[in-house]
């Protein structure tokens, strides 16, 4: 455990300063940008330890892992976020323990993650997750809406009890305009976010960038980045 802690201390150091020279770089302080740990595929022992190094955000993609994974650490101070693509028969599940959905990309899931939060008395945050890939009006090859139903869908998710709407999301699309141009990807979730803040200021939330382009979603404006290989380690092949 003690060499665990020392690896994960020293992998954490080498992402922190990628951050703030990041920042340096775009003339932004370092409190700007909030550093999300995905800890999927890895024990709550690794949960614990990173929570002792100071974490306060982690994030999972499979509610199969993270609802033992969340009830394990349940003493810890952490926001859980959960990241993937979401099916209405697990949010019932997630809404026990995620502070945040970041994959919020459709109606029908809105409205599940309203009832369920409403029943569970709790108040769960919501980012849109835009698929840069998709046409006018398709999804993305990993889910998320276009940008042109960001508006409507917005609009559902800040009218819905127990939800807020708080920004939005993008992971760096592998086909279409922006493959490969992460940095135009961001620019583009950016120009997005801006135009959702019109009639909803507080959803300010822009939630970009992984372990390979951190740097340039922070260079964007990105307010949160999702890193789990550069801190945990290469991903052990999900059986």
């Amino acid at each position: 455990m003690t060499d665990r802690r020392t690896e994960l201390a020293a992998n954490l150091a080498k992402v922190e300063e990628r951050i703030a020279a990041a920042c340096a770089a775009a003339g932004r302080k370092r409190e700007e940008v909030t550093l999300i740990v995905v800890t999927k595929t890895y024990p709550a022992s690794d949960v614990r330890i990173l929570s002792g190094l100071g974490v306060r955000h982690v994030a999972e993609n499979r509610d199969q892992d993270a609802a033992p994974k969340a009830a394990e650490c349940a003493d810890l101070p952490l926001n859980w976020h959960f990241v993937g693509q979401l099916q209405t028969n697990k949010v019932r599940s997630v809404v026990g323990y995620a502070d945040l959905v970041q994959s919020v990309d459709r109606s029908k899931l809105v409205e599940a993650l309203s009832r369920e939060a409403v029943r569970a008395g709790r108040e769960v945050g919501c980012l849109l997750q835009v698929a840069l890939d998709a046409g006018a009006s398709e999804r993305g090859e990993r889910g998320g809406v276009a940008p042109g139903g960001i508006e409507e869908l917005g609009d559902l998710v800040a009218g819905s009890p127990g939800l807020r709407l708080d920004g939005l999301m993008t992971v760096a699309p592998l086909t279409g305009e922006y493959a490969g141009r992460q940095r135009a990807a961001f620019d583009r979730l950016m120009d997005l976010s801006t135009d959702l803040r019109r009639a909803h200021p507080t959803a300010n939330m822009v939630s970009a960038g992984m372990s390979a382009d951190l740097e340039e979603a922070v260079a964007a404006g990105a307010t949160h980045v999702r890193v789990g290989t550069a801190v945990l380690g290469v991903r052990p092949r999900l059986g």
